[in-house]
């Protein structure tokens, strides 16, 4: 009987479990770019729109309480500018703040001089134009196509037809379609020039198909390894020591928000396995459905 495998779920646990050196390939992903900084102050919408939500609604949250104790300093600077509030109280003028900002209202404060006035006009404005601003950050994040797209945690090398075959599997985990799916892989590698100069190059895997028309279930990515694939000749020994990766991009059309959406993935060296292949996943009800196991999507076996 074949033996299964089930690759594992952390991929940093699969290295350190099979020896690998974990900081090295991590490193392998990681760019040190010097001389353009971390930030640029010209690019705030790109810099916003790709933070996390817990930093977005962190620097929501900071931005809106520094804001209104900079206006609750500013009306203590007038003296007692404001009705029926404390006189030097920071925390009267911040409620007062908080509620001219947001247009509250509740009438209990109010300005009493030109300079309050003057201070309310000008905050009021600023906040019409921080709650547009902070709806549209959130729409836009909110609304931003995304593709819930699975992909094999490791590729595998296996004889098709009798030609050894790059193969690695890809999954639309909605329940929905993506319309003129198409899937492009390239071969990283690094090499050395005639003249000795070190190179990071990219060559283009071509696939079995590498289009669909409709991309609702599942794909298995097929690369023939023959005398004209850049892999033609390739060992596991030789693609670590060249830090070979197989990059994998699709792009398409969610047939839901009818806009482009797109994902991918990095296959390291380590993560392709030789002489071996997919476990099945299709079969078919006793009611003629078909089912398919996502379950073992990940599970390879010996040839």
């Amino acid at each position: 009987m074949d033996k299964t495998y089930r690759t594992p779920f952390v991929r940093r646990r699969v290295n350190q479990r099979k020896g690998f050196d974990t900081a090295s390939i991590n490193r392998r992903f990681d760019i040190v770019r010097k001389g353009i900084a971390y930030f640029d102050w010209r690019d705030p919408y790109h810099w916003i729109l790709t933070m996390n939500w817990f930093k977005f609604i962190g620097l929501t949250v900071v931005c809106y309480v520094i804001t209104n104790a900079i206006f609750a300093l500013l009306y203590m600077a007038g003296g007692d500018s404001i009705k029926n509030a404390r006189p030097g109280s920071f925390l009267d003028a911040f409620a007062f703040s908080v509620q001219t900002m947001a247009t509250i209202g509740y009438g209990a404060m109010y300005p009493q001089t030109a300079y309050a006035n003057v201070l309310v006009a000008l905050e009021a404005l600023v906040g019409l134009m921080g709650v547009a601003m902070g709806t549209g950050l959130m729409f836009a994040r909110f609304s931003r196509p995304t593709a819930r797209v699975l992909f094999s945690r490791v590729g595998v090398i296996t004889p098709f037809n009798g030609t050894p075959t790059l193969m690695f599997r890809v999954a639309n985990e909605r329940r929905n379609q993506i319309l003129e799916a198409q899937i492009g892989v390239s071969l990283l590698r690094d090499e050395t020039t005639a003249e000795g100069e070190y190179t990071r190059r990219f060559y283009d895997l071509k696939l079995l198909r590498s289009q669909s028309r409709s991309f609702a279930l599942t794909w298995t990515v097929m690369h023939p390894v023959d005398e004209s694939s850049p892999l033609y000749g390739e060992t596991p020994e030789s693609m670590a020591q060249a830090q070979a990766d197989i990059a994998v991009t699709l792009t398409g059309l969610d047939e839901t928000v009818s806009q482009t959406v797109h994902a991918r993935h990095y296959y390291l060296a380590e993560e392709i396995l030789w002489d071996k292949r997919f476990v099945d996943i299709i079969a078919r009800k006793p009611d003629g459905r078909r089912m398919i196991d996502y379950t073992r999507f990940h599970d390879v076996m010996d040839f």
